[in-house]
């Protein structure tokens, strides 16, 4: 069975992406184990660099990945590469033939992802040229995901 895990900055605040989110990781239990695993983001001020948060934050991540052996990185960032349903799927389905069962996607926060994580990841995916907030970025994570689970079983969802 396949392992994914969310590493994400933040909680979900509002129960309606609490909700959608809870319906997308029952619909995963099928074909998955997921595990979610929020940090908690840092508070930011004027006299705090962006940079300085997004290092402390980038510390708490690899805690967390020091802990996973063996997963295959991916990283959600405005600059990578961006795939169709149908791609993506395939993509996650040759790489789970390549050897690797477990993967680990990680969401930054508001100010995005330390170069330092970005640097580790197998895979930087980008889901479009827009910014989405991380809340609704979770979301559309799992759906995909599901999506992916239904084009491979040649399942009516996709289409």
């Amino acid at each position: 069975m396949l392992h994914i895990k969310l590493v994400c900055l933040g909680k979900l605040k509002e129960s309606f992406w609490r909700e959608a989110e809870a319906e997308y990781l029952k619909r995963l239990q099928a074909f998955a184990k997921v595990e979610v695993i929020e940090l908690k983001e840092e508070s930011f001020d004027d006299k705090t660099s962006v940079e300085i948060i997004k290092s402390k934050e980038a510390e708490k991540i690899k805690s967390v990945l020091e802990k996973i052996k063996d997963t295959f990185v991916v990283v959600l960032d405005e600059h990578g590469k961006q795939f169709s349903s149908v791609a993506f799927s395939k993509y996650l389905f040759e790489t789970i033939g390549s050897g690797t069962g477990e993967f680990v996607f990680i969401i930054g926060g508001p100010l995005g992802l330390d170069e330092s994580i970005l640097k580790i990841a197998n895979l930087k995916l980008s889901f479009s040229s827009f910014t989405f907030t991380h809340q609704m970025i979770r979301v559309f994570l799992f759906e995909q995901i599901y999506r992916a689970m239904m084009i491979e079983a040649g399942r009516q969802y996709h289409y």
